[in-house]
């Protein structure tokens, strides 16, 4: 059994991720089948882009990435790859860790004096989300400020001069999606939460959102309209988001970009196969849209199921 099979909010995304390509199934008598390509086709990130579209210079470098156990990734020279992409501020979620028990050379990072976790009140070794910046926020808080959201560490929010950066690990609707009634409620009051702080100044929200939102953000979407992560009901809580008044910056610059995912199962040598999904973003109010300058899918990062991802912005 996978590792992400053994916890009911750790079942995203299920085998049928990685069903047969068509090419490999029966087909009716007298078809030929079609010719599988020898080689997976892999997402080739494209040289950053320091500027925008307005000719504004990055001011601010994120990185975020679901870790999938901190120390687990510590082990894996996840720092190292870290340590050279050298971001102002380093977004982590699914750390499963309490402060306490963090490796001492993450705990006593230099590089990042300002650090704040959040773990799981009631579960040890299960989600919680971290901030690690290089200055000092003007303000942090924890969860959204409802009991019902805030009991499983999955919301950090630091408050800079001119923005609100937000790190998010957003709950799973489950295996047979017996969480997705509370995934609805939560997607609600996560939107209120940000329109809230939106409208007191810029936000960038940045995690693993849990869920592709388009057809062309995950490899089987077929296979998969009734899984956790890409059923209609998640879908729609994501559209509404931008609706509000926020944007995928991914999906706006390279709108048409197929095969960038950011998570693989361990299972069925997926992500050699490149079967993934796009399940980790940064998303922005549109006052930000003039500073962006590109938003990036470290594909090739190892260390996790989940890939980093890095954006670049004039704040």
């Amino acid at each position: 059994m996978s590792k992400r099979e053994n916890k009911e909010e750790e079942v995203l995304p299920t085998t049928k991720e990685v069903e047969e390509p068509e090419s490999k199934k029966t087909k009716k008598d007298g078809e030929k089948p079609e010719k599988e390509a020898d080689v997976p086709i892999l997402y080739q990130d494209p040289p950053d882009k320091l500027t925008s579209s307005s000719g504004k210079k990055y001011t601010l470098k994120v990185t975020s990435w679901n870790v999938d156990g901190i120390r687990a990734w510590f082990k894996k020279k996840g720092l190292e790859w870290v340590n050279e992409e050298d971001p102002d501020v380093l977004c982590l979620q699914e750390t499963k860790c309490a402060e306490k028990q963090l490796p001492a050379k993450i705990r006593d990072l230099a590089k990042y004096p300002h650090k704040f976790w959040a773990c799981s009140n009631d579960k040890e070794g299960y989600s919680g989300v971290a901030l690690l910046s290089k200055n000092k926020p003007l303000d942090v808080t924890y969860g959204i400020g409802e009991e019902e959201h805030d009991k499983e560490g999955r919301v950090i929010t630091a408050e800079f001069p001119s923005y609100f950066l937000v790190t998010a690990y957003v709950p799973n609707a489950g295996r047979g999606l017996v969480r997705l009634e509370y995934r609805q409620r939560w997607d609600e009051a996560f939107r209120s939460y940000l329109e809230g702080l939106a409208a007191r100044k810029p936000l960038i929200l940045c995690g693993d959102l849990n869920v592709a939102h388009q057809e062309i953000d995950l490899k089987n979407p077929k296979g998969n309209k009734k899984n956790a992560g890409f059923t209609p009901e998640e879908r729609a809580g994501f559209t509404q988001l931008l609706e509000a008044g926020f944007v995928d910056t991914f999906r706006h610059l390279y709108p048409d970009t197929p095969h960038a995912y950011t998570f693989w199962t361990y299972m069925m040598n997926a992500r050699a196969k490149n079967v993934g999904w796009r399940l980790d973003y940064f998303v922005i109010s549109k006052g930000l849209l003039e500073g962006l300058c590109d938003s990036k899918i470290r594909s090739s990062a190892l260390g996790s199921d989940h890939c980093p991802i890095t954006l670049y912005v004039a704040v």
